[in-house]
């Protein structure tokens, strides 16, 4: 493997060096802790035994895992489990509406990565943010931290772990009542807390209740969190970048009849207009996020003996998310046929950066999305040994994610004849766009779309497993299992979608306005419904970080006056033909494993070796011209595993790894059918026959454990990916697909308009079968207290670890036209792996003593691509981003504490591109500081 340290990581190395330099200190001159005298005991509280404990789970595996518990996780001022799992080594996290959501392992997508809540795998999804979540990943963002004792993050593969993962295993686990101390056990915090983005509070809170007997046989417990909080998101956005032949350019007309119709006039400045890039939907706006969490957690005990033990364990999580978004904005997407181009201005990178706009299409948005995730989940465990040397535990459970969208509407104001609309892209991060008419005056406007998108996605795992373990001899154990799972994944969706059609005046009859094919376009076309005061508000923008010049107030609709006007929740749902679908995965595996200890030319060892076998029996169905079709297919895997840990000290370990690893294929493309875009001209039909991601990974690592709370570590790993799916795309017409088109929104311009149907401007997309990929890196961490310092220093430490990441993939995307109007030419390159940063590093500074403590965080991400793009952009993805969280916390008595926090304290900014050779802008927001002021209270 080759591993190069690239400019990015400087900065991180300077920082590690100080660190590097103190625990060399701390292990030469001075002991880790105070010696205690005879028949003292230094007992460690806090924060640092948090840390301590952590690395007892690290240290005592014989695989590569990293933890994370209770105290570590309720401490931190995190929201959810994705903020608490970013500390971690080699884990990032992809931030929506200003927290996290999901989360990267060592550059592997979330979609890689499988997560079992106390010993089952489960999926839970939402719909908060700008996209619903419609695959496999786990958003984390379901769940407040408080509700879990520890997580547990498997880096390498064992044949007793589940499959699935390319990534890692994450061990969520809630209570354990019979580890706790005998007799009652109380916890609970309330917070306030503050978004100055927002400006405005809400309320959190946690509770613990448990009770073990005094004969330490029976425990129970029951944790509670609640969390309320109001955020915005304000900035711009462009939709993408597009190339199209506008109407004219500086006067000179691009066409032998002017706004529609007729053939296209070459010219120079014709021709430059019509290759450059434009911005598609350049606007300014505010997304508002008000979300609710409630988490609800239950755990029974029962060990008659030190043989038995049975568990039952629950946990209940309702989240609730409003978005309600304010846009104001020009259309230049499909309308710019109609378009008048006045004084454009070209950069080197064949953008057209700022131009003014005649005749142009400007609109105002008011959008709102209203959802729920309810999830839930029940399991038992029985745990039992059978004499001293043989033991079982049988494991089985239910759980369920409903994540439901009764609402997404949308309400349209366009002036489709608006003069001297201007944009300047001179600043991509912070363009200048000024409306050139008044967009305050609701006459200049009509209400032009109504849209409604209900949907629902439904995961349910079903699971039962049987562990046993026998130990052949002191050193030699040997370990089977059995698993049966049945996963099942379904979706429905319909739209209320339309067009608004005129009728030359402002008369109309409720619930009836309907919009055919043959609406009339152009920007003296009575188009819509006359805007009034009553069906309207304003909007005015701020904090937006726009230029002098940018307008900053417009008019936007009034959801409930004009949904009610046009009757939009009496229409009757559509079928949303692509987003109905599901498939059933039904899993029978088992495994053999072999764990042996020892010692060899006097070097200790620890070892396990074993395979897994997983057969899958796959069912997908979806929707194919008007008729549901179900594929049925299944597929096997032999999944071979080993890890080493060698140990030449007491504090020093080397670990290897080699396994083969699976991940199934993307939900999204096993869709038996097809779905369309009117919008962006884009069809997509799925393969039920997709094979799974198969890879095998190589780890090794180092860890000196050279004090207590203590490690500086190294780790290199490498995947090599055998199979992986990829993008197949070409452009041709949608007609030739054969696709009917009721699949197309009604309110969508190719359904508007059936003529773009026969035109070769659509790209057709599916997914096969691949020819793989390749991942190397290397993982970086260190961590100590400087007891070495003296005084109130020595209650000081620091961690801090850092991934360097690089990988290999081809994929074919659909680049640039050459020629005016031409269709988009496929490339082929290579590319690192989606969303897959190259540099990534987390600090934390603490300080802890008998009464105080203050901790301050800074996570990094280095930029990577998201997704491949469209409209002729060559893949879309995020610029790098640095987040500061903070915390400071007083002990007033042993029961009580207060404390501050304080997340995102930079207000970072969020930057996401198009095109990864030209980085246009896609859209630029920030989310403001997040304040939380509580107190803890601990019986």
């Amino acid at each position: 493997m080759r591993f190069t340290l690239r400019r990015g990581s400087a900065r991180f190395m300077a920082a590690a060096s100080v660190l590097v330099i103190a625990t060399a200190a701390q292990a030469q001159d001075a002991p880790a802790e105070p010696t205690p005298a005879e028949g003292e005991e230094i007992v460690v509280t806090g924060f640092r035994a948090s840390l301590d404990a952590a690395l007892n789970v690290k240290r005592d595996s014989v695989a590569a895992v990293d933890a994370i518990v209770a105290e570590d996780i309720a401490k931190f001022p995190d929201q959810n489990l994705a903020e608490s799992l970013q500390r971690i080594p080699g884990i990032s996290i992809q931030r929506d509406g200003g927290e996290g959501r999901a989360i990267t392992v060592r550059g592997l997508g979330s979609q890689f990565t499988r997560v079992r809540v106390n010993g089952l795998e489960t999926i839970t999804t939402s719909h908060d943010g700008a996209s619903s979540n419609r695959d496999r990943a786990f958003d984390f963002n379901v769940f407040a931290s408080e509700l879990f004792s520890s997580i547990v993050v498997h880096k390498t593969a064992s044949a007793d772990l589940d499959e699935g993962s390319l990534g890692a295993v994450v061990d969520l686990n809630t209570g354990n009542p019979l580890a706790g101390k005998q007799g009652l056990t109380f916890a609970a915090s309330a917070q306030g807390s503050y978004n100055d983005l927002a400006e405005t509070w809400g309320p959190r809170f946690a509770g613990l209740i448990g009770w073990k007997s005094p004969d330490g046989s029976f425990g129970a417990s029951v944790s509670a969190a609640y969390q309320k909080t109001t955020t915005r998101e304000i900035g711009n956005n462009t939709v993408r970048w597009a190339q199209a032949r506008f109407d004219s350019v500086d006067g000179t007309p691009c066409w032998t009849t002017a706004n529609r119709g007729g053939t296209y006039i070459p010219s120079a400045v014709c021709d430059q207009a019509a290759t450059a890039f434009h911005p598609r939907i350049p606007r300014y706006g505010e997304i508002s996020h008000y979300r609710e969490r409630l988490g609800l957690t239950g755990s029974v005990q029962w060990s008659p003996s030190d043989a038995t033990k049975v568990s039952i364990d629950g946990l209940y999580s309702k989240f609730s998310a409003d978005r309600r978004e304010k846009w104001g904005e020009v259309l230049l997407r499909s309308n710019e046929r109609s378009i008048d181009v006045v004084d454009p201005v070209y950069d080197g990178d064949g953008n057209m950066i700022s131009a003014t706009l005649n005749d142009a299409w400007v609109r105002t948005e008011h959008y709102l999305k209203q959802t729920q995730t309810e999830f839930y989940q029940i399991g038992g465990s029985w745990d039992q040994d059978i004499g001293d040397n043989f033991r079982f535990t049988l494991l089985g459970g239910y759980s369920r994610s409903n994540a439901d969208v009764p609402v997404e509407t949308t309400i349209v104001f366009d002036d489709r004849d608006a003069q001297n609309y201007s944009y300047d892209y001179t600043n991509m991060q912070f363009p200048t766009l000024t409306f050139g008419t008044d967009p305050t005056n609701p006459a200049n406007f009509q209400l032009a779309e109504i849209r409604d998108r209900p949907s629902n996605v439904l995961n349910q795992f079903r699971t039962a497993q049987l562990r046993t373990e026998w130990d052949v001899t002191e050193n030699f154990t040997v370990k089977t299992g059995a698993v049966w799972r049945r996963y099942n994944y379904d979706i429905n969706a319909f739209t209320r979608d339309t067009a608004v059609c005129g009728n030359g005046g402002t008369d109309l009859v409720l619930g009836t306005i309907t919009c055919s094919a043959n609406t009339v376009f152009g920007p003296t076309a009575v188009y819509g419904f006359q805007v009034t005061p009553a069906l309207s508000e304003i909007f005015n923008l701020n904090g937006s970080g726009a230029p002098a010049g940018t307008s900053t107030s417009w008019v936007i609709p009034n959801l409930d006056a004009a949904a009610a006007y046009t009757g939009l929740y009496d229409r009757a749902l559509r079928v949303d033909t692509g987003n109905n679908r599901g498939v059933e995965e039904e899993t029978k595996g088992a495994y053999l494993q072999f764990d042996a200890k020892g010692a060899l030319f006097g070097l200790d060892y620890a070892l396990n070796a074993g395979i897994r076998y997983v057969r899958t029996d796959q069912s997908s169905y979806g929707i194919n011209s008007g008729v549901v079709v179900t594929v049925e297919r299944d597929y096997e895997d032999w999944l071979p595993s080993f890890n080493l840990a060698l140990y030449p000290t007491n504090d020093i370990i080397i670990r290897g790894a080699i396994a083969k690893v699976m991940t199934r294929p993307s939900l999204g493309n096993l869709t038996p059918g097809g779905s369309a875009d009117g919008f962006n001209y884009r069809v997509t039909s799925g393969n039920p026959f997709l094979d799974p991601f198969r890879a095998t990974n190589f780890d090794v690592a180092l860890e000196w454990y050279f004090a207590p709370q203590s490690i500086a570590s190294v780790a290199l790993f490498k995947k090599d990916v055998a199979s992986f799916p990829v993008g197949i795309t070409r452009t041709g017409t949608f007609t030739e697909t054969g696709l009917s088109p009721s699949v197309l929104v009604p309110s969508s311009p190719a359904a508007l308009d059936p003529s773009l149907q026969s035109q070769p401007i659509w790209t057709i997309a599916t997914t096969g079968n691949g020819t793989g990929a390749s991942l190397e890196g290397i993982e970086l961490a260190l961590q100590a207290p400087f007891t070495f310092l003296p005084g109130f220093l020595s209650n000081f430490g620091g961690i801090v670890n850092a991934t360097f990441v690089d990988s290999s993939a081809t994929y074919t995307q659909q680049g640039p036209a050459v020629t005016p109007g031409g269709g988009l030419q496929a490339v082929t390159l290579e590319n690192t792996l989606y969303g897959l940063s190259k540099t990534q590093y987390n600090a934390t500074l603490y300080y802890e003593d008998s009464k105080f403590s203050a901790r301050a965080s800074v996570s990094y991400r280095g930029p990577f691509t998201d997704a491949g793009s469209g409209t002729g952009n060559i893949f879309e993805g995020y610029s790098a981003i640095t987040n500061v969280d903070a915390s400071v916390r007083y002990k007033v008595t042993d029961y009580l504490e207060l404390s501050v926090e304080g997340t995102n304290l930079t207000d970072a900014y969020r930057e996401r591109w198009v095109d990864i050779g030209t980085r246009r802008n896609y859209e630029n927001n920030h989310f403001g500081r997040t304040i939380l002021v509580g107190a803890r209270i601990k019986m």
